[in-house]
């Protein structure tokens, strides 16, 4: 096994509204550069894998230690960004994807705390890498050599709050602004600069990565803190609107879907789901239940309709439900974990490292194939979204085994 550690280092149609990213995608998917990719909704327009290519066992390209923790990967080019935390020191790493070795990484004392190591996804944007630690460790990096460009502490130097299990919001660029989900409802920075350009009021922030979305013209921020969604103006940080949203330990994890006037919230410890509308310039209840209750996996939006894991870890159930009344269509017995989607397919990685292909199909539940891509301790997780990038599946455990499996067609 390479090592990656220390020693080497769309459209989306969602209750019946059709929205556009703000990023322009190739049409075989190109890069995925940040978390839950350049769309920020967990889905790829690759079309060049095959979905049923895990029956006869995964073609592992190559598997790496990328430390312990729970980032996922970025890749842009023939380069895979990631984090990990090894002897209390976390790193930033970048490796090539045709064949793992390690080009650079980048690390820094962080004490690897409970649940251990870093729970963010490298953002790559102009060149530069966006990373945050669990204790607020911000770097902008050179993509091309890993060497500081800038760097800030959000929690020393902001009087940010680190939330119980650490900073986990992935940081997200819009233009010149890198937004992070810190403060009671954000924290924003000039991506070039580090300068501070608006703070919300101290406090702890909630687990999930900020939500872009634009509304008569104003960018506008889905961040789920820790008590409420809160939309605030990108360019101010003024609030424009939140809703009250209480969960067991303040866990808002997953990210908001935003569609049109709508946006679709989950989280877990029983707490469930709900679709608001903020149409009229507030947050009104379209509906809410418990069929979808995000531990911290993302869902995702497709044909108007919601597939994602419900429960909390170690008794997941991937579930769909429809857009417009939260009404369960199925339900199966997957095992907790992670996912994403690739156009009409569904990306599962379960907790004890399998990974499974399906449709994403309203009308029941539809395996296409399924490997064992991981093969943790008895102690591991494998809680991490997996990625689909250029006909390549990236699959991680919290251990840091980091494997890439060739789907291409």
């Amino acid at each position: 096994m390479k090592t990656f550690g220390l020693g080497m280092l769309a459209i989306i149609v969602l209750c019946g509204l059709t929205t556009v990213g703000t990023e322009a995608l190739g049409a075989d998917g190109a890069d995925w550069p940040c978390f839950r990719g350049p769309d920020h909704n967990g889905i790829s327009t690759d079309s060049n894998w095959n979905p049923a290519a895990l029956a006869g066992g995964p073609k592992v390209l190559w598997t790496t230690n990328a430390g312990v923790g729970y980032s996922s990967v970025a890749v842009v080019g023939n380069r895979l960004y990631t984090m990990g935390n090894e002897n209390n020191q976390d790193f930033v790493g970048c490796i090539n994807i045709d064949n793992g070795k390690v080009i650079w990484n980048h690390k820094y004392p962080c004490n690897k705390g409970s649940y251990p190591g870093s729970r963010v996804t490298p953002t790559v944007d102009g060149g530069r890498v966006y990373s945050l630690s669990r204790q607020g460790h911000l770097f902008c990096l050179d993509a091309a050599k890993g060497s500081v460009i800038w760097k800030k502490n959000i929690a020393t130097e902001m009087k940010a709050g680190v939330p119980g299990w650490g900073f986990s919001g992935s940081p997200r660029v819009d233009g010149d602004t890198l937004i992070i989900n810190a403060g009671i409802r954000g924290i924003a920075l000039d991506k070039n600069t580090g300068k501070v350009l608006w703070s919300t009021a101290p406090g702890k922030g909630g687990y999930a990565t900020p939500v872009i979305f634009e509304v008569g013209g104003t960018r506008c921020a889905a961040i789920f803190g820790q008590k409420a969604l809160y939309a605030v103006n990108v360019e101010n940080g003024d609030e424009l609107w939140s809703y009250k949203w209480e969960t067991s330990y303040d866990v808002n994890a997953s990210d908001p879907i935003v569609s049109g006037n709508r946006v679709f919230i989950s989280s877990g410890y029983d707490k469930g789901c709900a679709l608001l509308d903020f149409g009229s310039g507030q947050a009104k209840l379209v509906w809410q239940n418990k069929n979808m209750r995000n531990h911290f996996s993302s869902c995702v939006a497709i044909g108007g309709h919601i597939y994602g894991i419900d429960g909390n870890a170690g008794k997941g159930t991937l579930t769909c439900l429809e857009g417009n009344t939260g009404k369960k269509r199925w339900s199966q017995k997957t095992g907790f974990g992670s996912l994403m989607a690739a156009v009409d397919k569904l990306i599962i990685l379960n907790e004890r490292g399998d990974l499974i292909i399906a449709e994403a199909s309203p009308a029941s539940y539809k395996e296409i194939s399924r490997c064992k891509a991981l093969t943790p301790k008895s102690s591991a997780r494998c809680w991490t979204a997996p990625v689909l990038c250029n006909g390549r599946i990236y699959c991680r455990s919290n251990q840091g085994q980091l494997v890439c499996i060739d789907v291409r067609k």
